[in-house]
């Protein structure tokens, strides 16, 4: 228990100091935003602060700070560690950048923006980079909806028809105003969201056959998984994610002034950070051991643990409650991830989106394609979607970093995105030399591989980017 209220702690502290900080270096001011200049009726529409922070929080908290949260407790509590400080230091400020830069650019996605502080090759790299990830992503977010509401269901009702249900949904959400169907339910499922996770908690600390567990440094890992870097890709949405650089720019869209930033944005990823910590310490708690949780899973699947944890930890009313709660995550992010997909293929192709027919000709294919990937096998899909989605967090934070050096006369200020930005580089890179789906190569080549490619990033932010973007004033 003692490490869980610590970590929470720190995440209200990193809140009021660092997020302060990070605000200060931005510095919002009084300009117009998107929201009130453009007011199209469709994308960029006013909301309440309260309102945009929870459709930012249902937006980014998916699948993964649940099943990857659960996924990342395999390697045992030390996954504690990387969601609070990935978070602070990585995961708000790369949503509150991507967010923030985007509204000053009239909502433009992350691969316009891109192209804009990055050069012309990184925006269309980037556009196809992002829309792939985004139909992995809402594939991702059907099939395991799907999963859970067919095991709560009559036999008839199996997973290719909720598969079915949440597609012919989801077609919805990406063609409506944000206003008549997001802005409408998320308040709600935010409400949901906030039940499940108090009522996990309070479960495990007023039964008796469990208890929250401390902090351990070691690798817990059963099957010998080295914690660098595979843990940091597996919790994902709990600590940083680039999916959230597609998910910020849309709420950049509905702030009606940038002085809510730091609420809307930095606040939702540490909210986001509390729900990873909830599942972690569940998976732990209900399973004892490490080897215990990775068994279930590999037996039950991630839809079945989080099922047995539900209901063993709140019995049947509170476990159907909890499962809702997770049906509820992944299908608010995957609305948004083939909404921001057609927000970034209508920058590409120049469609007018104010129209329907034009809504129609890009969502109708993309729904489509998402139907036909839903075929593939989810933990396949699950791979691909996090290594991509720490590529584009990598990415995101050297977008950030390019537009602090141009916008601001202390160069020290991009440190705050750079050295996030350097510690994914290697990340990423170390990941894809080891992994199955990437080269399979030792950690004798990897690691190194991995330090000299982040070294060289940063030395290209020093010696480069710097020099380029001063002359460019």
């Amino acid at each position: 228990m003692f490490t869980f209220i610590i970590c929470i702690v720190l995440l209200i502290v990193g809140y009021v100091f660092y997020g302060g900080l990070v605000d200060r270096v931005f510095s919002p001011d009084d300009r117009k935003t998107p929201a009130i200049e453009i007011n199209d009726g469709v994308d960029c529409v006013p909301m309440k602060t309260w309102k945009a922070f929870l459709v930012q929080l249902l937006n980014i908290a998916g699948t993964g700070p649940i099943f990857g949260a659960l996924m990342g407790a395999v390697f045992g509590p030390v996954a504690f560690l990387w969601i609070v400080f990935g978070s602070i230091l990585g995961g708000a400020v790369h949503d509150y950048m991507s967010g923030m830069i985007s509204e000053r650019n009239g909502g433009r996605s992350i691969a316009e923006l891109s192209g804009l502080y990055l050069g012309s090759g990184a925006k269309y790299v980037m556009r196809v980079f992002s829309v792939v990830l985004l139909a992995l992503c809402g594939t991702v977010f059907v099939t395991s909806p799907a999963s859970l509401l067919a095991s709560l269901t009559p036999a008839a009702l199996n997973a290719p028809f909720w598969t079915v249900v949440i597609l012919i949904y989801y077609i919805l959400a990406t063609l409506l105003p944000i206003d008549k169907v997001i802005g409408r339910l998320y308040p709600v499922f935010g409400v949901v969201l906030i039940i499940m996770a108090v009522g996990m908690i309070g479960g495990i600390a007023v039964l008796k056959d469990y208890s929250l567990p401390e902090l351990q440094l070691a690798d817990l890992h059963p099957d010998g998984l080295p914690v660098w870097p595979y843990m940091f890709v597996t919790i994902a949405c709990g600590a940083i994610s680039g999916f959230h650089a597609t998910q910020s720019p849309m709420v950049a869209k509905c702030i009606t002034t940038e002085k809510v930033g730091r609420k809307v944005f930095y606040g939702a990823m540490l909210a986001e950070s509390v729900i990873a910590l909830v599942w972690v310490a569940a998976g732990l708690s209900f399973y004892k051991t490490t080897g215990g949780l990775n068994e279930a899973l590999a037996e039950f699947g991630q839809s079945g643990v989080v099922y047995n944890i539900s209901t063993g930890l709140l019995g049947k009313v509170g476990g159907l409650l909890a499962v809702i709660g997770v049906v509820v995550c992944p299908i608010t992010s995957g609305d948004t991830a083939f909404r921001s997909a057609r927000l970034i293929l209508a920058e590409w192709s120049g469609l007018d989106q104010k129209s329907m027919k034009n809504r129609l000709i890009i969502t109708l294919p993309l729904l489509a394609a998402g139907g036909l990937l839903t075929q593939l096998d989810f933990n396949i899909l699950w791979r691909y979607f996090s290594w991509s989605n720490q590529t584009l967090a990598m990415i995101a934070l050297w977008v950030a970093t390019s537009y602090l050096i141009k916008n601001k006369n202390n160069k020290i200020d991009s440190l705050i995105t750079a050295l996030p930005a350097s510690f994914m580089s290697a990340v990423s890179m170390t990941y894809i030399l080891m992994a199955k789906e990437g080269f399979e190569l030792g950690a004798g080549i990897a690691y190194p591989c991995g330090i000299v490619f982040a070294a060289a990033c940063f030395a290209y932010y020093l010696f480069v980017l710097n020099k380029k973007q001063v002359k460019n004033k």
